[in-house]
């Protein structure tokens, strides 16, 4: 039977209280157990770091107008630094971008200690531990879902939410309709690109997710996915229109 969760997405008055609340979260124990195992194992090359292994918080600016949502830890990177994005394969790619386009202090993101700054930009996921083959099943997506809840209202200043991936797209989207910012998520299709006007004036623009995969392979060049960070900050310095929901761009 799927576990019931109680949201308690409402009780959260900051985001500091709602990271607090996220690396003590033990709703999943397969994640769990992977997370430490992971730890405990380490690879050859990681075996003096002593590893996260837990929830991995989001990070950035909680002012932020521009929101990037991803999928779920990395089990030897953002579980073994505790931050997302961090000393793993698409952190190479993505704050590298963030620096070129001016929401990061510098483009190497190598472990929480390593005074990256970022400015109007926040950086989370919509699974918070690693999972086994990079894949959490539908009811640890699920029991994950109150922390994506609360981070969507506490992000109070956010214009422009940035989705890397179609599991990141879809869960978005979820999270939308239970706030009622959207009646449906008829009309809303994942492509790289995509954009979005929303009905309360946010903007959602969806991306490949930047792992090894898609960007060893070409589908995600780093002009692509730059060009998305552009458009974010674009999007994130127009006045808020209430506009409706469009389909995406050409």
């Amino acid at each position: 039977m799927p576990s019931r969760i109680v949201n308690r997405s409402a009780e959260f008055k900051t985001l500091k209280q709602l990271n607090a609340a996220i690396t003590e979260c033990e709703r999943c124990p397969r994640l769990r157990g992977y997370c430490a195992e992971i730890a405990r194992v380490r690879r050859r090359a990681h075996a003096e770091f002593e590893y996260w292994a837990k929830p991995v918080p989001s990070f950035g600016d909680p002012n932020a107008r521009v929101w990037v949502l991803g999928l779920a830890p990395a089990a030897h990177g953002s579980n073994r630094t505790g931050r997302p994005f961090t000393g793993d394969g698409p952190r190479s790619v993505l704050y590298p971008t963030l620096f070129k386009t001016g929401f990061a202090s510098q483009p190497e993101s190598i472990d929480r200690t390593d005074g990256m700054k970022l400015t109007d930009l926040w950086v989370s996921a919509v699974g918070r531990c690693a999972p086994p083959q990079n894949k959490p099943t539908t009811e640890e997506l699920r029991n994950c879902a109150p922390w994506l809840d609360a981070e969507l209202r506490l992000l109070s200043n956010c214009r422009v939410v940035v989705v890397l991936g179609k599991i990141a797209f879809d869960a978005f989207l979820s999270a939308a309709l239970r706030a009622e910012i959207i009646p449906t998520k008829r009309g809303f299709n994942f492509a790289h690109a995509a954009e979005y006007n929303l009905p309360n004036g946010q903007y959602l623009l969806a991306s490949y997710h930047p792992s090894l995969q898609n960007t060893n392979t070409g589908r995600l060049t780093r002009p692509m996915f730059e060009n998305i960070f552009k458009r974010a900050r674009d999007l994130a310095g127009q006045e808020l229109r209430d506009i409706g929901t469009k389909g995406p761009r050409d």
